[in-house]
């Protein structure tokens, strides 16, 4: 067969982001580029930033900054901290070490609740802890909903509540960057401070945006916070976003995409579009467990609707299937990463995706595992297909 660097058909993006992006997010990009200072990107400033609530289920500002999600990290700790507070954070996996390093770069005193990376933030753990504080030395409680190196997902409602029962005052920030738009979020009923998202995943966006939802409380504590911050301050953004205006260039192309990404998410319905992530999430450890593989979240309270990360067997290496797969069928799969490189893989099934796409992925996966040698039992594929199809019978629809 003659060499070629084309290779037809459609290239399947089954990594937890970047997502692939909707034609119609695309088209709307292709728009172009207004006067950052004009009226008619004012009239589109003005109106993605008050629709964006709508995704985060809050009447307070939400703010956006030409960064990846890691930018709103760094926001969300510079503008309501100070130089030596005590953060409690969670060691839910990558995202949230990465987090948490970057708070210790900041100067701010971090206490590492310790999992196994194989749950999500446990709320009786966080709970008695924020009991042992009795002098409120604790300052903010630091949480990644969809921790995306583990497939694992916390319950922030449960978080939420476990401050209340020990009324304790610290401010509550959530990583939403592989979460929103993808599992339920309350920004206001659950009483966030921070939340923090991505363009790249859920909202079907290219890198390079961040998002910041805040709370009155957390704008308050930003008066009196004491560390340095700029680029990422939040006083001139608001100013600056009352009047439809941003204090320096703004990413127009993205907020383009993001006004049709709104507008998609809320025609479909936002808890249409959640049940489609948990169906998806199921078909796809109907696959996994069929193949007698090991789903890396051990606890189907915390299995995440975004991703499913799976290990291989001991012996083989998941990096290797990833470069087949890639090789012979065109598909790219998560890395393992930090204590799971070449031990796991991860499924994405976030974002603008469907059962059929979904199916296909799950093919490219079980004909990779024969391929490579990794130990499994054939059938993955027929499963997920019987869950698909259970799933949309007449008296499955009727039950619904």
């Amino acid at each position: 067969m003659p060499n070629s660097t084309t290779r037809a058909g459609r290239h399947f993006l089954q990594i937890p982001g970047p997502t692939p992006v909707p034609d119609r997010i695309m088209n709307a990009m292709s728009e172009q580029i207004l006067d950052h200072r004009g009226p008619a990107f004012q009239k589109l400033a003005k109106r993605v930033l008050a629709n964006v609530k709508t995704i985060f289920k809050t009447e307070n500002p939400v703010l956006l900054f030409p960064s990846s999600g890691t930018g709103a990290w760094e926001s969300a700790l510079t503008n309501t901290l100070s130089p030596g507070d005590q953060v409690l954070m969670v060691e839910t996996g990558q995202f949230g070490l990465l987090w948490k390093q970057m708070a210790d770069r900041l100067g701010l005193k971090t206490e590492f609740l310790a999992t196994d990376w194989r749950v999500g933030a446990e709320a009786n753990v966080i709970e008695a802890r924020l009991r042992q504080d009795t002098a409120h030395a604790i300052k903010a409680v630091c949480v990644v909903q969809n921790e995306t190196s583990t497939g694992c997902r916390s319950w922030i409602d449960e978080i939420r509540q476990a401050m209340d029962a020990v009324k304790h005052p610290a401010l509550l920030m959530v990583d939403t960057i592989s979460s929103l738009g993808v599992m339920d979020l309350r920004h206001d009923e659950w009483r966030i401070d921070c939340t923090i998202a991505g363009s790249q995943k859920g909202l079907m966006l290219p890198p390079g945006l961040s998002l910041l939802a805040i709370s009155p409380k957390a704008i308050e504590a930003s008066k009196t916070a004491k560390l340095a911050r700029s680029y990422f301050a939040w006083d001139d953004m608001l100013a600056n976003n009352a009047n439809g205006f941003f204090p320096y260039t703004p990413a127009t192309g993205l907020l383009y995409g993001l006004d049709e990404a709104i507008d998609m998410l809320n025609e479909e319905g936002l808890e249409n579009v959640f049940a489609r992530h948990e169906r998806l999430a199921e078909t796809t450890r109907r696959a996994v467990q069929a193949w007698g593989l090991e789903i890396w979240c051990r606890d189907p309270k915390y299995y995440s609707p975004a991703v499913t990360t799976i290990a291989v067997p001991e012996g083989h290496n998941s990096d290797a299937l990833r470069t087949l797969v890639l090789e012979r069928f065109n598909m790219a799969l998560g890395s393992g990463l930090n204590k799971l490189a070449g031990k796991a893989f991860r499924i994405g099934h976030l974002g603008y995706t469907n059962e059929l796409t979904l199916l296909g992925a799950l093919t490219g996966v079980e004909m990779g595992l024969e391929l490579a040698g990794i130990p499994h039992r054939k059938g993955g594929v027929a499963a997920a297909m019987e869950y698909v199809a259970s799933i949309g019978r007449p008296e499955a629809a009727k039950a619904a």
